[in-house]
Formats: structure tokens, C-alpha cells, sequence
């Protein structure tokens, strides 16, 4: 309970914009987390059933044949990089969203200073911590994002070339 509330203190400081890089950060992890998954759950027999299929033909050395294998790899790849795309978006977006409470941060500083008509050092230095919270939580998220994004990747590639060799070796 103390992490919750931790957690909505931390909120409260950054701003507004630090709910919509939570729920960035919350789909960006679902969707690495179900890319794992797959690559080291369903993908090693779904590679093993192709290589069985292969196997099983008689013709593994025609043109045709190679079409075939070269079909069930892209196939194997496509399903190895499902979503990739919208991983690497949401990193991308975290520290554009930081970017956006750092403005919209020192927007209200500078608002609050007009209207009130004094521009005191602490009042400014309590706004500008207010308004780096969001680009440090931008951060932050991003990073851990490429980090597991890029393992995720060269996982994929490794994969897909290690079916490519075993369905050319046999």
C-alpha cells in the first residue's frame, strides 16, 4: 500500500502528463513481455513443426522447394517481429511525453510568476523541479524499453537465421 501511495506522491509532483507515460510505459511492457513469450514459449515449436514439415518432403532441392523453404522462413520472421514496430514507437514516445510535462511544467512557473507578479528563486527552483520530473520519467522509461527492445531483436534475428541454416542443412 505504501508503494501505491509512493507512486501517486511521485505523480503528484511531476504533473499530469506522468499518467499518460505510465500508460505508455504499461502497453510497452505488456507488448516486450508477450514478444518473450512468444520467442521462447510458442516459436520454438512452431520452428520445430516447420523444420518436421521440411523433413518430410521429398523434393527439399528444386527451385520450387527452395520457394517453399524461403516462404516458411519469412513466414517464421514475420511472426518472430510482430509488433516491433509498435514497441520501438512506444520508446519513442516516452521522452517526447517527458518533453511535453517539461513544457507544460515551466509554462504554468512562468504563469504562476505573472500572476502573482514576484519571480523569487524559490518559487521558480520548486516549479523547475516540478517540471523535470516528466523528462526524467520519460527517460527513464524509454531506456528500460531499448535495452529489452534491442536483446528482443537480435533474439529474432539469431532465430530466424538459425531456421534458415537448419532447413538448408538437412
Amino acid at each position: 500500500m505504501e508503494l501505491i501511495y509512493t507512486i501517486l506522491e511521485f505523480i503528484g509532483k511531476g504533473g499530469w502528463v506522468l499518467w499518460w507515460i505510465g500508460l505508455v510505459l504499461f502497453l510497452m511492457w505488456t507488448f516486450l513481455i508477450e514478444r518473450y513469450w512468444y520467442i521462447y514459449g510458442q516459436y520454438p515449436k512452431e520452428a520445430r513443426s516447420i523444420i518436421a514439415r521440411w523433413n518430410s518432403r521429398d523434393d527439399q532441392t528444386s527451385w520450387k522447394a527452395k520457394q517453399i523453404r524461403d516462404a516458411w522462413v519469412s513466414i517464421a520472421r514475420e511472426a518472430l517481429n510482430q509488433r516491433m514496430l509498435l514497441i520501438k514507437t512506444l520508446i519513442a514516445i516516452c521522452p517526447l511525453l517527458g518533453l511535453l510535462g517539461t513544457v507544460t511544467g515551466m509554462i504554468d512557473v512562468f504563469d504562476g510568476m505573472s500572476g502573482q507578479g514576484s519571480g523569487s528563486a524559490r518559487q521558480m527552483a520548486g516549479g523547475i523541479f516540478k517540471a523535470t520530473i516528466p523528462t526524467m520519467a520519460g527517460m527513464v522509461a524509454a531506456l528500460s524499453g531499448i535495452f529489452f527492445s534491442s536483446r528482443l531483436e537480435q533474439t529474432t534475428y539469431v532465430k530466424t537465421h538459425q531456421l534458415a541454416d537448419n532447413l538448408s542443412h538437412h
